[in-house]
């Protein structure tokens, strides 16, 4: 998904679900064609990030930019294997791949990425966690 995409759904679902424009924007309606490519856009995030390799990737990366080499060595995995998540992950555009003679290095691309990652920090920490609970979620 492109940012300008991205951006123009962003808060949809504030929208639908709760938020500083909530009352605002839902005055005016969410048409079913935003509803319907925002589900398909999360899709398209959940499923890249449902390979536990990808996701093992990605939280390395939250750290900063990592060579093939250094996740291989991370993630105790082939090349090949390695590679092939990368090119998930660049092909949904959550990566960005820079290349300086011949190593690559990969860093996340798609800020949302990380702000998914970090929500995933803070609910799944363990009880006691200073990070544990929903944050600001909205209620069920």
């Amino acid at each position: 998904m492109t940012e300008a995409v991205g951006a123009r759904r962003s808060g949809l679902f504030s929208r639908l679900f709760g938020g500083e424009r909530a009352d605002q924007d839902l005055a005016r309606g969410a048409s079913s064609d935003e509803v319907a490519a925002m589900v398909q856009d999360s899709v398209a995030i959940f499923k890249a990030l449902s390979h536990e390799g990808r996701l093992l990737i990605l939280c390395h990366l939250v750290g900063g930019e990592k060579s093939v080499s250094e996740l291989e060595n991370i993630l105790d995995a082939r090349q090949s294997v390695v590679s092939q998540q990368l090119a998930r992950l660049r092909m949904e555009g959550m990566v960005t791949a820079r290349r300086e003679g011949q190593m690559i290095f990969y860093s996340i691309k798609d800020h949302r990425v990380l702000r998914l990652l970090g929500a995933l920090d803070t609910i799944l920490a363990p009880a006691g966690d200073e990070r544990h609970g929903a944050g600001d979620l909205p209620k069920a």
